[in-house]
């Protein structure tokens, strides 16, 4: 090619290019400061935001595990409330039938005796049945078992098992008709009711024990969601400093290169006064 040739600039072809390279580093730069990422796209850096892609779905994922432990969670406390409540109500039945076997007391003493125990007794049922949460029952007879996800793929599973605390059953002995008319029936009922609350009591130390199996894998759940979270942060969020520093640089560039390409286009009209 000719040194001076009116036909081909090389000089504003090249800048040109430097031009349109500059320009291409700065749209970047733009995106991803307006972003945040430096990985926004596979196309980007393919093998990061692939990585990145997997772990954000785990993190989405644990939310639901977290949804699950948390309903397990409110189950248990509102089955554990209801055992509260019979464990207190088993204890004031067993104080009446005290009261009642005591071969002093009159007998209408005795029948109002009874009729609070009764009433205690049908209560009982009361709570039982009424001890639900989202339609799940862990405390009345056939309860439910509660299961909760505790991983991302729901491969694994927290159980906490039911325990059936209605009248007549393995852990509450006093039947739907459970009564006393003399201080010798009323003395009958002293020792069963002592076997309800225990056997009462330690369900629900089973089923608080349980919970907090539930509370520590949701806190576990909690911690590494945050670190998946930080982890998907190292890889893909941009450094807005570094950024607002090469912002300021390509901008420059961007200047300086407007400039020289302005340059390289004025040289050939400076070829004219050859010709003059």
């Amino acid at each position: 090619m000719a040194l001076n040739s009116i036909n081909t600039n090389s000089s504003a072809l090249i800048a040109l290019q430097n031009l349109s390279s500059t320009q291409m580093d700065l749209q970047e730069t733009q995106n991803i400061i307006s972003t945040g990422k430096k990985i926004n796209s596979a196309k980007d850096n393919g093998a990061v935001w692939s990585i990145s892609q997997t772990m954000q779905g785990k993190v989405d994922a644990l939310d639901a595990v977290q949804d699950s432990l948390n309903r397990a969670q409110s189950t248990i406390d509102v089955a554990m409330s209801a055992g509260q409540q019979v464990s207190d109500l088993l204890t004031q039945m067993k104080a009446k039938a005290l009261a009642a076997s005591d071969t002093s007391l009159d007998s209408t003493s005795r029948t109002a005796l009874n009729e609070d125990f009764k009433s205690l007794r049908d209560q009982i049922s009361k709570v039982v049945s009424n001890a639900d949460f989202n339609g799940v029952n862990m405390v009345k007879s056939g309860g439910t078992t509660v299961y909760a996800l505790a991983n991302d793929s729901g491969s694994a599973k927290l159980t906490v098992a039911a325990e059936d605390l209605s009248l007549n059953s393995a852990n509450v002995t006093i039947t739907a008709t459970s009564s006393f008319n003399s201080a010798t029936t009323a003395s009958a009922f002293l020792a069963t009711l002592d076997t309800s609350l225990t056997a009462v009591n330690t369900a629900l130390t089973k089923l608080g024990t349980g919970s907090n199996a539930l509370a520590d894998h949701l806190k576990f759940v909690k911690n590494l969601q945050n670190s998946l979270t930080t982890g998907i942060s190292n890889l893909v969020d941009a450094d807005m400093a570094a950024e607002s520093a090469k912002l300021q640089a390509l901008q420059t560039k961007q200047q300086l290169g407007v400039q020289a390409l302005s340059i390289a286009n004025q040289s050939t009209s400076a070829m004219l006064s050859l010709f003059r």
